[in-house]
């Protein structure tokens, strides 16, 4: 979405402050939703972060459960319908 914008995205990824910095350049069916946008990146960071290399009181195998795999993948699909939105 950012590239979409001639945004280069940072080497980091919670990119939703960018998402937010820059709403004025999406159409309004994308920019009425950033804030929520913008709150999936954060809360996937964290979340990315841990599944991919744990701490040493969290396994990931044994701390997420189905109800968390639905919820990312309702996110994921919430952020990938208003990409392609953008987009056409």
């Amino acid at each position: 979405m950012l590239k979409s914008l001639g945004v280069e995205p940072p080497k980091f990824h919670d990119v939703g402050s960018l998402l937010v910095e820059h709403r004025g350049k999406y159409g309004e069916n994308v920019s009425q939703h950033v804030e929520r946008i913008a709150s999936i990146s954060k809360n996937w960071r964290w979340e990315r972060e841990l599944s991919f290399y744990g701490e040493i009181d969290f396994i990931p195998t044994e701390e997420y459960t189905l109800e968390d795999a639905r919820q990312a993948r309702e996110d994921a699909g919430f952020v990938v319908t208003l990409a392609k939105k953008m987009l056409e």
